[in-house]
């Protein structure tokens, strides 16, 4: 068994560019006891990042209009301002993911030369789609092909000042059903297949390679190290550790608010659970004390045995809905979507010059952004799980097979609602709200309260897994890189993550408050995502292949 250092990260197994720095692992942290209660923090990312994100709280209570107003006008100046760097970042991602793939870099073996993988194949992934998109395939399965489809489906719509009010992709199919598919899926498909998981991937990748093949701390800063040098552990470092606590943080309430929405949703159709925010409140804290449990249980015994049941219960609702539902149509659809998502993919990913501003910029500009806060949080954990692969296996598997299996997701659950209104005229999935268009789907199909009563199970769940890998990479951030540090501050960051989301859901604004504070977050980090791009290239130069 090969031994671990005092800060829980091991050294590389055979020959390995170590780099040589006079830093040690914690030497800025302060280490101390609150009664009953050690802590192990650094100095200052833990106090910065604490005390800003509860004075924005505090802000956000004490004045709502004017945080409303504020969130608001947030979200439109950098959706609408910077919505062309946003897409044009994303591409470079997909591009530099790509080429890692055909390069001789790709056999770079991520912890050594002669390392070995931690986890199995099936572990692995069901970790990875827990903890990275678990919550979004659930909310927006069946809600973003939908309402593609229906946008594409009613075509352009100009107003006085020559700008399009419509919401349709590119140029839309007015008219057309059959084209108004293979338009709705294909842009389903450009939002959850190769750009997200490419800047997943770049997080993940550069943090497996500065912590298992360089020796560096496990903290966002150490990538920056062929940059920045020894600066990365004095303020430049501090900055960008805290650009990426509070990108995590606003990422995951994000998310924690779309689950809570829709889980309220759900239990309102099938046991008359209020909708409103005192439901929500009670889901957002009862799913908080859940993850609770699962950080004290730790990675292995917590994180993932909840992710494989849940993967399991995703299998089985995707093979359901695949059986009793249009089975033919969807196999079928699902080639034909990656063809249009292969056709659309060079006008969609353009990020200059677009007529369908509110496509570009309410869709893809904010799902880049959101998929950027989230990854400090997925690409770190993604790191701690995937020590022993080698480059080109681990951009493999992280890019093309996730893409994939979200193509095939989208595709079964968006595929079975666009056909119920084709085939069947079935319209209530059509013209619910985005977080009931799932179980409006189920409706249609036999056994619908136990397939609606799993789709709940899997948001909590999913909820469970994004909370509790949240707060162990915060944690692990605020402890300058030690994956060791004291359980309770794990435990602190998870109430912080679900005190945060309850706040800016129960704010003026509601999940639009959410979704801007994901926006502004993501602006400042995409810069430290292009970066790192530049430091992976420089580290692994000076790798053994």
């Amino acid at each position: 068994m090969v031994e671990e250092t005092p800060e829980g990260i091991r050294p590389p197994d055979g020959a390995s560019d170590v780099i040589d720095t006079s830093y040690e692992i914690g030497q800025d942290n302060v280490e101390g006891a609150v009664g009953p209660f050690g802590f192990d923090i650094h100095n200052p990312v833990f106090l910065i990042s604490g005390v800003s994100i509860m004075a924005f709280v505090f802000y956000t209570l004490a004045l709502p209009d004017h945080s409303g107003a504020l969130f608001s006008w947030l979200f439109g100046a950098v959706t609408k301002g910077f919505d062309w760097f946003f897409i044009g970042a994303a591409n470079i991602f997909v591009l530099f993911c790509l080429l890692l793939i055909v390069l001789p870099v790709g056999r770079v073996r991520l912890g050594g030369k002669d390392a070995v993988a931690d986890y199995s194949y099936i572990g692995w992934f069901a970790m990875l789609f827990a903890a990275g998109m678990g919550i979004g395939l659930m909310f927006y399965g069946v809600s973003e092909p939908m309402s593609h489809f229906s946008s594409s489906f009613g075509g352009t719509a100009v107003g006085e000042d020559g700008i399009r009010t419509d919401w349709a992709p590119l140029g839309a199919a007015a008219g057309d059903q059959a084209a108004s598919v293979r338009l709705g899926m294909a842009a389903t498909i450009f939002h959850w297949g190769l750009h997200p998981w490419a800047i997943y991937a770049v997080v993940a990748l550069s943090l497996s390679l500065f912590t298992y093949n360089k020796g560096l701390p496990l903290t966002i800063r150490s990538a920056f190290y062929p940059i920045f040098g020894d600066r990365v552990w004095g303020w430049t470092g501090h900055i960008i550790d805290t650009l990426a606590v509070f990108a995590t943080l606003f990422g995951l309430a994000t998310s924690l608010g779309f689950g809570a929405t829709q889980a309220n949703a759900g239990l309102n159709e099938l046991f008359g659970v209020p909708i409103g925010g005192t439901a929500q409140v009670i889901l957002i804290t009862v799913i908080t004390a859940i993850a609770l449990l699962s950080v004290v249980r730790g990675l292995d015994g917590g994180v993932k045995i909840l992710s494989e049941i849940n993967m399991g219960l995703a299998f089985l609702l995707l093979m359901f809905v695949l059986i009793v539902g249009p089975t033919m149509a969807i196999l079928t659809g699902f080639a034909d979507s990656l063809m249009a998502y292969i056709q659309y993919l060079p006008a969609l990913s353009n990020p200059l010059g677009r007529d369908d501003v509110n496509f570009s910029q309410g869709w893809t500009s904010f799902y880049w952004a959101w998929w950027i806060s989230w990854s400090p949080f997925v690409g770190m954990f993604i790191a701690r799980v995937s020590r022993g692969r080698t480059v080109r296996e681990f951009v493999i598997c992280v890019l093309l097979i996730p893409s994939l299996v979200c193509v095939l997701w989208m595709s079964v659950f968006g595929g079975t609602a666009i056909q119920q209104v084709i085939q069947d005229g079935y319209t209530a999935a059509q013209d619910a709200p985005l977080e009931l268009k799932l179980f409006k789907m189920l409706d249609a199909l036999p056994l619908t309260q136990i397939t609606s009563l799993i789709g709940i199970i899997l948001v909590i769940v999913f909820f469970v897994t994004s909370s509790d890998s949240g707060s162990l990479v915060i944690d692990t951030i605020t402890a300058g890189g030690k994956v060791d540090a004291p359980v309770h501050q794990r435990v602190f960051w998870c109430i912080f993550e679900g005190a945060v989301a309850i706040v800016l859901l129960l704010s003026v604004g509601g999940l639009a408050s959410l979704q801007s504070m994901v926006i502004s977050t993501g602006l400042p980090f995409t810069l430290v995502l292009l970066m790192m791009c530049w430091s992976i290239w420089k580290g692994l130069q000076t790798e053994e292949r």
